[in-house]
């Protein structure tokens, strides 16, 4: 992963990056991320997104990452990371939702499925990213819907072709 748009138009995080491996366990994928360059001790959101750059499209939370003192993250997850990943709603009409929280939808758009190839991670807080010169702008990101800014993406890939759709089922 490479800085996001956002981080390098703000000038911030300029040592950021995070390398993710993916490894096939059959029915499943074991993705690991190891960030560096991010600011010590400070929480970071993962998801799993159609395009890299905003408006970003469909997107799913992944998982934290909290760096270290160092500004070093590692994280595991499993899960379908692969050219099998998408998101479908095939329904018609919407279906109730749970919502937790006020910014939540109450029913779900049906939609045909929709491929999520890339991977974005946001600072969990606006406060965390303007500590560090990065815009301070609060976004959906996180599970209570008040993360920062993205920092880090798989923008260096075109956006239909994120390196999740290389991976084999």
């Amino acid at each position: 992963m490479v800085r996001s748009a956002t981080s390098v138009n703000a000038g911030c995080v300029p040592d950021a990056r995070a390398d993710v491996t993916v490894t096939s366990k059959g029915s499943v994928e074991v993705m690991n991320v190891k960030a560096e360059g991010l600011p010590p001790q400070t929480e970071f959101d993962l998801f799993v997104i159609q395009v890299p750059n905003s408006p970003f499209g469909m997107s799913w939370y992944q998982g934290d990452l909290e760096t270290n003192g160092a500004g070093k993250a590692n994280g595991t997850f499993v899960g379908r990371f692969s050219i099998e990943t998408f998101i479908v709603a095939p329904a018609p009409g919407g279906q109730p939702a749970p919502t937790p929280h006020p910014a939540d939808a109450s029913t779900n758009p049906a939609t045909a499925p929709v491929h999520t190839f890339h991977l974005g991670l946001w600072f969990n807080s606006p406060t965390d990213a303007a500590a560090v010169g990065c815009a301070n702008v609060t976004t959906p990101f996180n599970g209570d819907h008040t993360a920062g800014p993205q920092v880090l993406s798989t923008r260096d890939a075109p956006d239909l072709e994120g390196p999740l759709g290389r991976l084999g089922s």
